[in-house]
């Protein structure tokens, strides 16, 4: 029979819950914790899915990697809630004076507590407190969570499936509200007994609730062991700490003070009230005779099977809905790369992690870490976010790679081989890795088959999916900002490819700004009839509308390039890159972060602008930000009159914010170009009345290559591509390129 809660249990409860002096306190001394560690720490706490909280009886359920979310997960739910939010600890972080003040504050329980199970119930039942249990039962460090035929947990000693504790009472908690709503009428005097079992004062209350579990993911990126503040501390404090102790504080306190992005994810809610539908727990429910859950009941075997059930629910969706980020697709794609004697191409393995990611965030059941939705063509260029650079340093260190110039060489045994269970995050954190993504069978099997694809294929598709997706966005953004009467026709902007089928030298060829391909396409074709490939992209922004323009970054622009950059360097063995006005500039740009191309050319970079009003655009779009952040849109200014050379192809109206981009593009480049090594040509008109020639003249002098010409044309106009005298400054151009097509030195 249920025993009467004691009174220990009683005064617990009325502490921490019912008491709003006590309540107040606890949650005032783990905010102030809180606020002060994270205060010290670099970590990234992004919250989703919190709309999913249901109001009611909760219990979360939560993977367990780290000590660390025993504290912040309490914390941050209860911000989100404005509940108490209590949580079962390991029994050993209570050990230790400082977490035992620090946890019991927060309303952390420890695993061995032996009013444990009465305090949750009495709590759920009365909504007093959510809970919070890791059925995992202790950290996964290895994050080996499957077995063949469900869910399995192991320490390298024992392996078990995950506990059915949170089910259990769970089910507890919702048998007992259904069995008051049955007795209210039927049996009053077994209501009441109940009510003054689980010290219910307001049985209403308890009715119109209903008990849910919610599943959480806590992910990590990147997990990163690396000596730290907390590690240096005890070192200093401890004399001779345990190698486990120090492998612990590496790992969990480079998360907190390294800069780690923690993803806390929340599931949909599972409703309990469901399971309760069988005939064996409808007649428990219904016996007028006093009963207590603990008794061998008829349906005690039937709560039991229930539980597994709900338990390998939740937990299957804790798994699921880990948030897939780089070093899950690169460690994948490692361990399923087919061996090669002579070692992986490094290029290839990244075009294999590009088209991955690419590809698979098309798929809407996986959950991804945020930058997957942004541009990825970074990962084929430079690696501006560092993300091979960290991930190689991870896998170098940990001995699973050696990097022999432009080849990776992998130790496949690393993936398979058995690893000291508290030591695995330290020497071999890529299995940790793999181990994570496991349960996601579709995404293993979409990176295994990426991983065998041949290297020639993989190019074939990156080239392929770069081409749809530039022309689907350009569709997009045209059909989005359409302008009548103001918007030119979409051959204007469509980008323009002039591909050679048998292998030739290729020219990436940019527009500039408040243009669009059509710019450039003239020369363009002039290129190609001389045997160029010849792409010739469209600028974010641009061929479409101003207002398009408005909303687009200088980044953007370079995206775009890098893309087109991307499909010719899949077309052509040799590489030229050029641009007019903002194109040029986008080429030199291009060409500090890049070194498989033959030369550059820059015709009228817009280094320094004539145009004395444009050293005011930046307050003017500053003036602009602020106008619109107390919503006073009506007095932003955020568009100039433009008479364009070529009004059929340029805008009419120029955005403010597009100039102050278009100086930020030139003021990133300019302390750049000394990066600059390959040859170079630099072309200006004499009475350009956009360009100030001193500007280029000065731009050409910082350029670091060791052969680097400079043309003047009499022209005295800023669009030379376009209009008479347009096919000489082609044929300067031509020459230049002719210089180095077939590999000649001057």
């Amino acid at each position: 029979m249920l025993s009467i809660i004691k009174p220990e249990v009683k005064r617990i409860v009325k502490n921490y819950t019912r008491d709003p002096v006590m309540n107040k306190f606890a949650y005032s001394l783990s905010s102030i914790s809180l606020k002060y560690l994270s205060f010290l720490s670099k970590a990234n706490i992004h919250i989703i899915g919190s709309e999913n909280i249901p109001s009611g009886s909760n219990i979360f359920t939560a993977n367990h990697f780290t000590r660390i979310e025993t504290i912040f997960l309490p914390y941050h739910i209860h911000r989100i809630t404005h509940r108490p939010v209590w949580s079962l600890a390991a029994d050993e972080l209570f050990q230790s004076g400082f977490l035992q003040a620090l946890l019991s504050s927060m309303g952390a329980v420890s695993t061995r507590d032996p009013h444990r199970d009465d305090l949750i119930l009495t709590t759920l039942l009365s909504k007093d407190a959510e809970w919070i249990i890791f059925p995992e039962g202790r950290m996964v460090k290895n994050k080996k969570t499957v077995k063949k035929n469900g869910f399995e947990i192991s320490d390298g000693i024992e392996a078990r499936p995950p506990h059915t504790g949170a089910a259990a009472l769970a089910l507890r908690c919702e048998f007992f509200r259904e069995r008051l709503r049955r007795m209210q009428e039927k049996n009053p005097e077994e209501c009441q007994r109940i009510a003054n079992i689980f010290d219910i004062t307001d049985i209403e209350s308890v009715l119109s609730n209903e008990t849910h579990i919610i599943p959480i993911n806590i992910s990590y990126y990147p997990e990163t062991p690396k000596p730290n503040i907390l590690s240096r501390i005890v070192q200093r404090v401890i004399k001779s700490p345990s190698q486990r102790l120090m492998d612990e504080i590496m790992t969990e306190g480079a998360m907190v003070f390294a800069g780690t992005d923690i993803t806390i994810r929340f599931g949909d809610p599972i409703k309990i009230r469901p399971f309760l539908n069988h005939f064996l727990i409808e007649s428990d429910l219904t016996t007028r005779r006093p009963i207590g859950f603990n008794e061998k009941t008829s349906s005690r075997p039937v709560i039991k099977e229930i539980s597994i059930d709900i338990m390998e629910t939740y937990m299957g969706r804790v798994y699921a809905m880990a948030t897939i980020n780089y070093d899950h697709v690169m460690a994948c794609i490692l361990k399923h790369f087919p061996y090669r004697a002579d070692g992986i191409d490094l290029y290839e393995f990244k075009c294999k992690v590009y088209y991955a990611i690419s590809e698979m965030i098309h798929n809407e059941s996986f959950c991804y870490y945020q930058s997957f939705f942004d541009n990825q063509i970074h990962l084929l260029i430079d690696d501006r976010f560092g993300r091979f650079d960290a991930f190689f340093k991870i896998a170098q260190e940990s001995g699973v790679i050696t990097i022999e110039g432009q080849k990776i060489f992998k130790d496949q045994a690393r993936f398979v081989r058995q690893e000291d269970f508290h030591r695995i995050r330290i020497e071999n954190p890529l299995l940790v890795i793999t181990n994570e993504i496991e349960p996601l069978k579709a995404v293993e099997a979409h990176l295994k088959k990426i991983a065998q694809i041949p290297n020639n294929e993989i190019h074939k598709l990156i080239k392929h999916h770069l081409l749809e997706k530039i022309q689907a966005e350009f569709d997009q953004d045209y059909d989005r900002y359409f302008r009548e009467g103001e918007s030119k026709k979409s051959d204007i902007g469509q980008p323009v490819f002039l591909q050679y089928h048998r292998d030739r030298a290729g020219v990436l060829l940019i527009h500039g700004y408040m243009a669009a391909p059509a710019e450039v396409k003239g020369f363009a074709q002039y290129l190609h009839a001389r045997g160029y490939t010849v792409y010739a992209p469209r600028l974010k922004g641009h061929g479409t509308s101003p207002e398009d323009l408005s909303q687009t970054r200088y980044t953007q622009w370079i995206e775009s390039v890098e893309e087109a950059y991307v499909v010719l360097k899949h077309s052509c063995e040799t590489i030229f890159i050029g641009g007019f006005s903002t194109g040029a500039g986008l080429a030199l740009e291009l060409c500090t972060r890049v070194k498989d191309y033959k030369a550059v050319f820059a015709i009228a970079p817009p280094i320094q602008l004539r145009d004395l009003g444009s050293y005011f655009i930046p307050a003017i779009d500053t003036w602009n930000q602020m106008i619109k952040k107390v919503k006073l849109d009506a007095m932003a200014k955020e568009f100039i009159a433009n008479q364009p050379e070529n009004p059929h192809i340029n805008y009419h109206r120029n955005p403010i914010s597009g100039v102050h981009e278009l100086e930020k593009l030139m003021d990133d480049l300019e302390p750049r170009l000394k990066q600059i090594e390959q040859p170079a040509l630099v072309v200006q008109s004499r009475n350009d009345p956009v360009v100030e020639p001193k500007g280029t003249s000065r731009l050409f002098q910082h350029i670091g290559s060791a052969f680097k010409e400079y043309y003047i044309f009499d022209f005295d106009r800023h669009g030379i591509l376009l209009g008479k005298g347009a096919t000489r400054v082609y044929q300067a151009i031509e020459n230049f390129l002719m210089l180095w097509t077939s590999g000649n030195k001057a």
